[in-house]
């Protein structure tokens, strides 16, 4: 039986800012407990209703009715565990970096992080007004890509300042992705799902580069920053 202590600290990491002062986050499902099980995170608590969907000694068993109580999810899938927030490992220069700015959509971190796993990308830096890679949400979204992906935040404009790589800010104008000479080693930057990339970031950018309209109305505003990560990011990995 959960206690209120328990019941309390969980719920409690649905904010941000409980997350960074327990260091722990949360991860629903059986499918994604189990792939993060055997990934480098170590596993803080695991709760579930049914012990047979996951082999683990650390489970303890609850009731549906208390696994409702503690999910964020509107049909809870019989299982939920707390991870510890790993510490950022060092950025590595040598491959593609993907830079998001102001992103702030959930799903749409989520998204961004399985496809950097898809394409081979271990960077993701974010601005730190990007979306926590550790919402409950985000973790939803990522499949278990998260463990996969090293996600650090950051002063982008430092970054973006103090790098040598070329920059590639992705706009609704600028050289068509699909004619743009694109290197092994250089930083993509996605911008805000509103507003795109900030005039401050935009400063730092060696080449615009854009994906061109093919409608015979042109009058799509502009795709989902997800959407356009993937294409991106598959150009940039066919050359």
């Amino acid at each position: 039986m959960l206690s209120k202590n328990q019941i309390k600290l969980i719920t409690s990491l649905k904010q941000k800012k409980y997350r960074l002062q327990y260091g722990l986050f949360v991860v629903e499902g059986v499918k994604t407990i189990k792939e993060l099980l055997q990934s480098e995170l170590e596993l803080e608590s695991l709760y579930t209703t049914d012990p047979l969907n996951i082999n683990a000694k650390q489970a303890e068993i609850i009731s549906e009715s208390e696994l409702k109580r503690i999910s964020f999810l509107k049909s809870p899938n019989k299982a939920l565990a707390l991870f510890k927030i790993p510490k950022p490992k060092q950025i590595g220069f040598n491959e593609l970096i993907v830079a998001l700015d102001d992103v702030r959509d959930p799903g749409n971190l989520g998204t961004i992080i399985r496809l950097c796993d898809w394409f081979g990308v271990k960077d993701l830096v974010c601005s730190q007004e990007t979306v926590d890679c550790f919402n409950p949400k985000v973790i939803q979204a990522t499949m278990g890509s998260v463990t996969r992906v090293n996600v650090t935040y950051l002063d982008l404009s430092v970054f973006l300042k103090d790098t040598k790589l070329p920059s590639y800010g992705t706009f609704m104008s600028g050289t068509s992705v699909y004619t743009a000479d694109l290197p092994k080693k250089g930083i993509l930057i996605l911008g805000n799902e509103a507003n795109g990339i900030s005039s401050e970031i935009e400063s730092f950018v060696t080449e615009k580069i854009s994906i061109p309209r093919f409608g015979d109305l042109q009058t799509t505003e502009s795709l989902n920053v997800a959407t356009a990560a993937a294409i991106f990011l598959s150009e940039f990995k066919r050359r």
